[in-house]
């Protein structure tokens, strides 16, 4: 397996988000924590987690059990868009870095749109946050487009990230166009389409001249495109392993180009 470092990163400003994280959605407990600590072996150094997913307690524990510096990995959280008024957040976020047993938080997301409260309210929280050196950087996630333009033009600091569902059935051309132009980086949760591409032939094909499953040729997919950022999660050993292993090999434009055809025309920037 080839080990993760520290230097495959998306740089946006001052940040520098490692290109492949570790997702944690829906996972609990100790099998949350095992999870995370084998994940931090194999070499991310990006976790990715939210209060509504109620495992935070877990990735703590997971971060305090593996033999990784903090300062080595970058900690995501979010707010839930039911907690954006202006003292939520700040308790939100509080709470965060009491659950993950940390003292800052390297990026704050808003975990979606709030239909109750004004983005200006949340986003002066975050910012917030940040002068008192509670949270490095901020974002959003599930946002559209002119959402996120929004963000940018309310927010007094950069907006880092929009993380939204991003894989080769569910494509976000708009938005990633947006994002390179506005050097935002785009996070892609859901990466592998809930396994849905493993049994994808295409991509076995292509995967079969790197001695690479369709997973990893989805990954490496993502990976290669400007500004992307992908958090599979993954419950057992050998799936953690294998999704950290696609910094050894590059897709060909073709192959780029057949991925991008599982769901439409190549995009674009991808041409």
């Amino acid at each position: 397996m080839t080990d993760l470092t520290i230097e495959s990163t998306v740089d946006i400003d001052d940040a520098s988000i490692p290109a492949l994280g570790f997702g944690t959605a829906s996972m609990t407990g100790s099998d949350c924590a095992d999870a995370v600590d084998w994940a931090l072996e194999a070499g991310y150094r990006h976790l990715d987690t939210a209060t509504m997913y109620d495992n935070e307690e877990a990735v703590g524990d997971g971060l305090t059990a593996a033999d990784v510096s903090r300062d080595e990995v970058f900690v995501v959280t979010k707010v839930h868009p039911d907690d954006a008024a202006y003292d939520d957040v700040l308790e939100s976020a509080n709470g965060s870095c009491d659950r993950l047993g940390i003292e800052t938080i390297d990026l704050l997301l808003l975990h979606a749109p709030s239909e109750e409260y004004p983005l200006e309210i949340t986003l002066d929280a975050m910012n917030h946050l940040q002068d008192e050196a509670v949270v490095d950087h901020i974002g959003v996630s599930n946002f559209s487009v002119s959402q996120l333009e929004e963000a940018v033009e309310i927010s007094e600091t950069p907006i880092v990230t929009n993380q939204v569902k991003y894989h080769p059935y569910n494509r976000q051309d708009a938005l990633l166009e947006y994002c390179i132009e506005e050097d935002i980086a785009l996070t892609a949760y859901s990466p592998l389409a809930k396994g849905d591409v493993v049994g994808e032939d295409r991509l076995v094909e292509i995967g079969d001249q790197y001695g690479k499953s369709a997973a990893q040729i989805a990954l490496r997919w993502l990976l290669q495109q400007p500004q992307v950022v992908a958090i599979p999660k993954a419950s057992s050993r050998e799936h953690v392993e294998a999704n950290a292993d696609v910094f050894d090999f590059e897709l060909s434009a073709e192959e780029m180009h057949t991925t991008f055809e599982l769901s439409g025309e190549v995009p674009p920037f991808a041409r």
